[in-house]
């Protein structure tokens, strides 16, 4: 994609469907005339007067308590500099987003027109009594240490500067981590900062906090070492003036056991790197590049432990492991600030995380096959659903221990009970999937290229980096719709009807032949079929020639499945596939099966469909909670619709004792997991989080996952197709841009899973 293509694509992601990233959504009733009584006018008075009585009450009655100003002036905005007020504010809208989506808690910026600290002070404070919280964000140093400074002691309500103190937190934890498998104390090692910004400070202080010997810290910006003979130092960079008389990186990197990046892209060079003492500790985490990349430094020290800013290479220190949760836990107990304890306790909670058994679902999500505590896993992965329940309860202990909570927790149990219920991993399940699919791409066949969306979502998951797209349709049509969408990369397009790929029709009909030869098609049949792109694309698959397919664009389902099933074929022991959809919702993702396929399935096929989504659900990453569906609960019907689904159970539990799964079951009872324990205690699903549903049949299904996809803030993606021998998928007919994305994403993660799984069996074989 071409400079102004990206260009183009972010402007229109910011612009539609509505403006901006963020919105306020009310959280009571509002349909009838009562409501809007209680809501405003003259129910409203109520709590207005009992907050007049006594200011605490607003956390009562309020959102004040969930509250969180995202605040800045726009005077150092990413990389970008002083770009204004206005122009910060997509930013500061996309922190609110990410305060959202991993803590629950809301957003409001607000972007200040003043560079004057005293104004910016001021503006705060006379605002504060909104909010329960404030994040200070890309306001530029020095001014960004007073304004944090003044607004900690003059407010009763937590305030953190992000740009300072994210960094820092992170860097800290993997840093006690690095040097404890360094074998090294951190009273005792010579440590280098590069840059010398509010992060750089906010680093240094904390590093010290845990024991770090200013003595031992060189500290450098844009001039060199910063010396204590330098003259007009400002207070902050006084603090970390060297006595050292030298003047460079390189003179600096001598015996140094760690480094910290924090300036620019590729000032630290291998002869430093190989200056350093044994087992050396870098955190090169300027971006989006940093002080020496990644390949390079691992290339030039085997005994390095490494972390950058990026995603794309292990230890990524990334912000959003702290601020969501640092704040969650201040708001929780009403703290009146963020303090050094509360800091330190969310440093010493992330460290302790990484080195805890990683649940096999965050192995799963990014790729891996066994995650755990060693030099390329120091600080846990930002999406690890861990750490709602790990981060907050310890900040909220600190602020308690350290007297500035108001409101003390007192069940433990129960506030991390609450924590977990607040995630609902709704659309950071598509982060994990793109990750996931991005760590081993593959060549996913679109049997349907000659479409302009087709050809779109083709160019997407291309540059995303997840998948190698294969082009299959007429090649002059493909180039044009390229050439219009400014598509210029390097990619197969293969025409099947076309004169060249003939000897290659040739073989796969043969193949095809072979499959099929009694089952009614006969070689004139194969040869005829291979012109056409659905099975050509399948025995590519079949015979490797590819990893994946996906089609179904422009053609009804039935039609689209037909060829796949003909020549890809089941794995053994599947007597039918089936197909769920993967539902994300704002509580959570909900798998639904089967939705495409199978009509009206037995009792046997519909325990078959359960066992292929649990499956299908641990590839995800999601431990799967199964409810079966019917009209009935547990006996009430002896119906024959019923009692199938209670067959099915039976079956499940015989088989499948380890399988949480449950029924027959009315879906109210199957979402509501209070309701459920209350009137069902015996039930295999009492007292838990139910994530699949299985429908008795085709309509049933298909009608309920249709009618949630059309709810607000549902998203769809499927249908995934069950029980096949290679990773082949069918969208639904007219599918858009995104969606074929989506399945895209899945096709290849499937393909990794099965390839994996091949693997697997080859080792399990005797040897002859």
């Amino acid at each position: 994609m071409s400079k102004q293509s990206k260009r183009r694509e972010a402007l229109l992601y910011h612009a539609k469907p509505r403006p901006g990233k963020i919105q306020v959504v009310p959280t009571k009733k509002y349909a009838s005339q009562r409501d809007l009584s209680l809501a405003y006018s003259p129910g409203v008075a109520e709590p207005c007067l009992e907050i007049e009585k006594s200011k605490e009450n607003v956390y009562r009655y309020t959102n004040k308590g969930n509250l969180v100003a995202v605040i800045s002036n726009g005077t150092a905005v990413l990389g970008l500099g002083n770009i204004g007020p206005e122009a910060s504010k997509p930013v500061m809208e996309g922190k609110g987003l990410l305060f959202k989506i991993f803590a629950d808690i809301d957003v409001f910026d607000i972007e200040l027109d003043t560079n004057d600290i005293d104004a910016f002070v001021t503006t705060v404070k006379h605002i504060a009594p909104t909010f329960g919280g404030i994040n200070l964000e890309d306001i530029k140093a020095p001014e960004a240490f007073e304004i944090e400074r003044r607004l900690k002691e003059e407010l009763d309500i937590p305030v953190m500067h992000d740009d300072q103190h994210g960094t820092a937190i992170i860097s800290a934890a993997a840093l006690l981590n690095a040097l404890e498998l360094a074998q090294k104390s951190i009273e005792s090692v010579r440590i280098v900062i590069s840059g010398a910004g509010a992060a750089a400070i906010s680093c240094t202080r904390l590093y010290k906090a845990f024991g770090a010997d200013p003595a031992n810290i060189v500290m450098l910006d844009s001039k060199g070492v910063i010396r204590k003979d330098r003259p007009d130092l400002s207070d902050e960079k006084n603090e970390f003036a060297s006595h050292r008389m030298i003047d460079t990186l390189e003179e600096a990197m001598v015996d140094a056991d760690v480094f910290v990046g924090l300036s620019i892209a590729d000032i630290v060079t291998p002869k430093m790197l190989k200056s350093m003492a044994a087992n050396p500790i870098v955190f090169a985490m300027a971006n989006p590049d940093p002080e020496i990349k990644y390949d390079l430094a691992i290339k030039s020290r085997a005994d390095i432990i490494m972390a950058t800013g990026r995603s794309d290479h292990p230890n990524q220190v990334n912000n959003v492991l702290g601020f969501p949760f640092i704040f969650r836990g201040a708001l929780d107990v009403r703290a009146t600030k963020i303090n050094e304890a509360m800091k330190m306790a969310a440093v010493k909670a992330l460290a302790d995380l990484a080195k805890e058994p990683v649940p096999e679902q965050v192995n799963v999500a990014y790729g891996e096959t066994k995650l755990q505590f060693g030099r390329d896993y120091i600080i846990p992965k930002p999406f690890d659903p861990r750490l709602i329940a790990a981060v907050p309860p310890e900040v909220a202990k600190a602020a308690m221990e350290s007297g500035v909570a108001l409101s003390p927790i007192k069940d433990w149990e129960k506030y991390e009970e609450e924590l977990l219920d607040r995630m609902g991993n709704d659309h950071k399940m598509l982060k994990l999937l793109f990750d996931r699919a991005r760590s081993k791409p593959k060549r996913v066949v679109f049997a349907e290229a000659d479409h302009l969306d087709v050809i779109k979502a083709a160019q997407i998951v291309f540059e995303e980096g997840f998948a190698k797209p294969i082009l299959l349709g007429r090649k002059e049509v493909i180039l044009e719709l390229m050439e219009e969408i400014d598509f210029d990369e390097d990619i197969e397009i293969i025409d099947p009807k076309s004169d060249d790929q003939e000897q290659q029709r040739l073989l796969y009909a043969q193949k095809f032949w072979e499959f099929r030869e009694r089952k009614g098609v006969t070689l004139f049949d194969a040869k005829r079929l291979m012109r056409e792109r659905s099975y050509f694309g399948s025995m590519m698959v079949n015979l490797g020639d590819a990893d994946a397919m996906v089609s179904g664009y422009a053609r009804a389902y039935p039609t689209a499945l037909r060829p796949i099933l003909e020549t890809v074929g089941r794995f053994d022991g599947v007597d039918k596939v089936a197909a769920t959809n993967l539902m994300l919702t704002p509580k959570g993702p909900i798998f639904i099966s089967d939705t495409s396929i199978n009509i009206d399935p037995t009792a046997k096929e519909l325990a078959n469909i359960a066992q292929m989504t649990n499956y299908t659900m641990k590839m995800f990453g999601v431990a799967p909670v199964i409810a079966m569906i019917s009209y009935a609960n547990f006996g009430s019907s002896d119906d024959p619709h019923a009692a199938k689904v209670r067959q099915a159970v039976a079956l499940l539990h015989e088989s499948n004792p380890d399988m949480i799964v449950d029924g027959e079951l009315q879906v109210d009872f199957a979402l509501n997991s209070e309701m459920l324990k209350s009137k069902f205690p015996f039930s295999k699903l009492a007292g838990r989080k139910v994530n699949a549903l299985i429908f008795p049949n085709l309509d049933a299904a298909n009608s309920n996952y249709k009618m949630l996809k059309e709810q607000k803030d549902v998203d769809s993606i499927g249908p995934i197709m069950l029980g096949m021998r290679k990773a082949v998928h069918v969208f639904q007919l007219g599918a858009s841009v995104e969606e074929m994305v989506n399945m895209t994403a899945i096709a290849v993660v499937d393909a990794q899973q099965k390839e994996q799984g091949e693997k697997q069996q080859k080792r399990k074989k005797p040897k002859v």
